[in-house]
């Protein structure tokens, strides 16, 4: 009697967990109703320009709406923690950037959640180098003429970022580390002030990215000395990498889609196949390029392994240069 009173109640149990257990969802099914993308940066800028040029072609091609939460602050950890606590249904995604590959070094041990273990690669949305802008009245116009500035001017030098931590922060330190010079490094809260005064003449530098620069390639304040790409940018032509002085330079600005743990692994696949879809339309191609926002076809490894690779370049600069959250 015992014995059948204990089979009944794990038999309760089991049907329990299971009414309880998250349904899985079919790659061929989906979707079946509306995805939500959590963006982790405010309106307007690139990462949610490419995001929304995304989602509508989603939206049209699957027909289901895959609609645009912004959810900026903290770097992005607000809106990767809502996606890493969320039900791995493909139904909540992470829009995400560049900080996402700098913050488990900057936030070493603080963050509520594990990058690497509770958000899965999807699909790279977005990859272009930094730039460097400088005021047109400012003395050197080459990045050999800034070092040789910079050597004769020790901690005598600014250049701009948007913050500290950001991948324009850790270009400079790198530019910094390669050429054996010390930039002054200048962190500003928002793009709009910082850019104010380097077309004032106030600041002579600024690290930037290609989608930010693109617009002022006719701008007689500033020009862009250099990017950090490691080949030429077709967006700014003539425009040479800091690779040509420093071999094998290289940062860059990204953006991605990703997944709360869990999302079956055939629902990722299919989404990385569709992403990869609406990017090869000629017209998306032709959005992207006049935004100098630069794509190239990944599978899920392949973007996996790019951002194990960024976070590994991060918390080696991170820790060079003694980059820290004050």
């Amino acid at each position: 009697m015992l014995r059948t009173r204990a089979l009944g109640r794990r038999t309760m149990l089991g049907m329990a967990v299971g009414l309880s257990a998250p349904a899985i969802v079919r790659a061929e099914s989906y979707p079946a109703h509306p995805v939500r993308v959590v963006n982790a940066y405010s309106p307007g800028g690139t990462a949610d320009v490419v995001c929304r040029i995304l989602c509508l072609a989603l939206s049209e091609k699957l027909g289901q709406t895959f609609a645009v939460d912004n959810k900026p602050g903290a770097a992005g950890t607000i809106a990767a923690q809502s996606v890493a606590r969320a039900q791995g249904d493909g139904y909540t995604l992470l829009y995400d950037a560049t900080a996402h590959s700098v913050n488990p070094s900057l936030f070493a041990g603080k963050l509520p959640y594990d990058t690497q273990r509770d958000l899965l690669p999807i699909f790279l949305s977005m990859q272009a180098p930094n730039t460097l802008m400088r005021n047109a009245q400012f003395e050197a116009k080459t990045i050999p003429e800034l070092v040789a500035l910079a050597k004769s001017k020790p901690g005598g030098l600014d250049c701009a970022s948007t913050g500290v931590g950001t991948v324009q922060h850790v270009s400079l330190e790198l530019l910094n580390q390669r050429a054996g010079i010390k930039i002054n490094h200048v962190p500003y809260k928002e793009m709009g002030s910082a850019r104010n005064d380097l077309f004032a003449g106030r600041i002579p530098l600024q690290f930037s990215n290609v989608p930010s620069s693109v617009p002022l390639r006719s701008a007689k304040e500033v020009t862009c000395m250099a990017h950090t790409g490691l080949r030429p940018v077709d967006v700014l032509p003539g425009v040479p990498g800091i690779a040509d002085t420093f071999a094998g330079f290289e940062t860059w600005e990204w953006n991605g889609v990703f997944a709360p743990a869990g999302t079956d692994s055939a629902l990722i696949g299919r989404l990385n196949e569709e992403m990869n879809a609406v990017f090869r339309s000629s017209a998306i191609t032709a959005r992207l390029a006049e935004l100098g926002a630069m794509t190239r076809p990944n599978t899920v490894a392949e973007f996996t392994e790019f951002r194990e690779a960024q976070i590994a370049f991060f918390t080696k600069m991170v820790k060079a240069a003694d980059i820290h959250i004050e």
